[in-house]
């Protein structure tokens, strides 16, 4: 059936009906309280993981979404994952470590065999730190990006569904390079890419740096009020 085919739907900002979700005035109204009266979407994702097939590979390693996001600070950064049913860690709940947003963004592993997942480095022996996060249809949590998050593996027959949006403040964030240790994280990105165009094809630091943040830029849609010039000047 088609949900056996589809495990994750992202950057789904020109789908008018998926897209309500990030408009949605309950969440815009703590989001707010987050980020002001400048909000803009920045990435979207429609989640549908499938139950696993014993290879590990519905888990997703714990994490800090920082680490993908050229935008700064954080602190003008903020996610809504929303349930749309029973979640438990059975099916691969949202696991969480409380107060780790407050360390920074901390360095970063390949630790899945899902291409572009990387895990927090040395994580081990933090188990009795993670909480699991029970929800219920409709229940909403929102977190800092440097929060340390991850999920499970599906053991249920079934495949657990979820919504999300990050917002960024439109008028308090700016563009960066992304930290130096993310190198490898572009590189993995941009690997099947010079793959298919050929072994003469080779683009430079600079130029991934470049068409990453295009890229960004290009997904970002505003939700309330208005931007600053670094979301549509590639020079700010």
């Amino acid at each position: 059936t088609g949900e056996k085919e589809v495990t994750k739907i992202q950057d789904w900002q020109e789908d008018e009906v998926l897209f309500k979700y990030c408009k949605n005035k309950k969440i815009v109204k703590y989001v707010r309280a987050f980020l002001g009266e400048s909000i803009r979407s920045i990435h979207t994702m429609l989640i549908n993981k499938p139950p696993d097939l014993g290879k590990g590979t519905s888990e997703h390693p714990m994490h800090q979404d920082l680490l993908y996001f050229p935008i700064r600070p954080a602190s003008k950064i903020v996610a809504a994952w929303t349930a749309l049913e029973k979640i438990t860690p059975e099916n691969g709940c949202l696991t969480v470590i409380p107060g780790s947003h407050l360390k920074g963004l901390i360095p970063h592993e390949i630790q899945s065999q899902n291409v572009g997942y990387q895990g927090v480095k040395n994580i081990q022996g933090k188990e009795q730190e993670k909480v699991y996060l029970h929800m219920e249809p409709g229940d909403t949590v929102f977190f800092h990006p440097c929060l340390i998050h991850g999920s499970g593996v599906n053991r249920s027959q079934g495949f657990r569904k979820a919504i999300s949006c990050h917002y960024a403040s439109g008028q308090e964030t700016i563009f960066t390079k992304i930290p130096t240790h993310n190198f490898g994280l572009l590189d993995e990105f941009f690997a099947l890419t010079e793959k298919k165009l050929g072994p003469d094809f080779k683009l430079s630091q600079e130029e991934k740096l470049s068409l990453y943040n295009m890229a960004w830029r290009a997904k970002s849609r505003q939700v309330l009020g208005t931007s600053n010039d670094s979301w549509w000047n590639e020079d700010e």
